[in-house]
C-alpha cells in the first residue's frame, strides 16, 4: 500500500488517472436553478463526462454570462433544462457559444483596467519615486 492509497476512494468517484472526481450534489442542481430563474435568454450545453470532471451543465445567458456544474447524468441534464424551458445542446457536437468567450474577454479587460485605476502613474501623487 502506498503512501497516499489511504487517502483515495475506491469504485465510483475515482477517475482513469486515480485523481477523486467529485459527483453532483444539491448545491450544484440548487445553483442551476437560481441561474434560470435570474436570468434571461438562457441555452444549455451538457459536457460528456472526462477524466478530469463528471458530466457538466453549461448554462449560457443572453449576455455570455454562464455557469457550469456537474450534474448526474447528460439524460438529467437534458431533462433539467426541458423542466426549465431552457434549449439545451450536447456542447461536444455545438460546442460553445461565441457570446461567452466574449462576456469572459470583457470581465478580463474589466478586470485588468480596476487594477490600472488602483496603481498610479508615475510621478502622481502617493506614488514612490526610489
Amino acid at each position: 500500500m502506498g503512501l497516499l492509497d489511504r487517502f483515495r476512494r475506491r469504485g465510483r468517484g475515482v477517475g482513469s488517472t486515480g485523481a477523486i472526481v467529485r459527483g453532483s450534489d444539491d448545491a450544484d442542481q440548487r445553483h442551476l436553478q437560481d441561474f434560470v430563474r435570474t436570468r434571461r435568454g438562457v441555452e444549455g450545453f451538457v459536457e460528456p463526462r472526462t477524466t478530469i470532471t463528471d458530466v457538466t451543465l453549461l448554462l449560457v445567458a443572453h449576455d455570455g454570462e454562464w455557469t457550469r456544474r456537474r450534474v448526474p447524468s447528460v439524460q438529467w441534464a437534458h431533462e433539467f433544462a426541458n423542466r426549465n424551458g431552457v434549449p439545451s445542446y450536447d456542447a461536444g457536437l455545438v460546442g460553445i457559444p461565441s457570446r461567452m468567450r466574449e462576456y469572459n474577454k470583457r470581465q478580463k479587460e474589466r478586470h485588468r483596467d480596476s487594477l490600472r485605476s488602483l496603481d498610479p502613474e508615475p510621478g502622481e501623487p502617493g506614488q514612490s519615486s526610489v
